[in-house]
């Protein structure tokens, strides 16, 4: 009975990890992206970012989003072009973990360069990484305190 349970573990463990979720059903699934899931919908960027990657993505929660005025926030869902940009100043290319991030300048695929420092816990340009290491099939998020803007 027991060598049954414990095999049955190991063969779901395995099949869970084998169909793990891509980075936008892994936020999707987190509850505190709706906003970031409304947006990247509104800028057709759910089939990139459920693409093979790796990627990268500093994602803002619901609360960073509410930092964001109403009224600016809902032009921004109303301009698919400045919409992406931001969106895409989110993500990097590759998969990097926590241990590997590295201070300086880290181009995006926007295609301008975020700032990275790693003084007193990682910042983001102005945000501040507040979780790490969520991993996704196709790459890993980390949670952000606010919306970043492109220069």
């Amino acid at each position: 009975m027991k060598k049954t349970l414990i095999a049955s573990f190991i063969a779901f463990a395995a099949l869970s990890s084998a169909h793990a979720k891509d980075i936008v059903d892994t936020a999707v699934a987190a509850g505190s992206f709706k906003t970031l899931a409304t947006a990247l919908q509104a800028a057709g960027l759910v089939d990139t970012l459920k693409g093979k990657g790796p990627f990268t993505v500093f994602a803002p929660t619901d609360e960073a989003f509410a930092k964001v005025p109403k009224a600016d926030l809902d032009a921004l869902l109303k301009d698919k072009a400045k919409l992406t940009a931001v969106l895409t100043y989110h993500v990097v290319p590759g998969k990097v973990m926590a241990a590997d991030v590295k201070a300086g300048k880290v181009k995006t695929v926007q295609g301008s360069e975020l700032t990275v420092s790693t003084t007193g816990g990682v910042k983001v340009d102005a945000a501040n990484v507040v979780k790490t290491d969520i991993a996704a099939s196709n790459g890993v998020i980390h949670v952000i305190d606010r919306v970043i803007m492109p220069k």
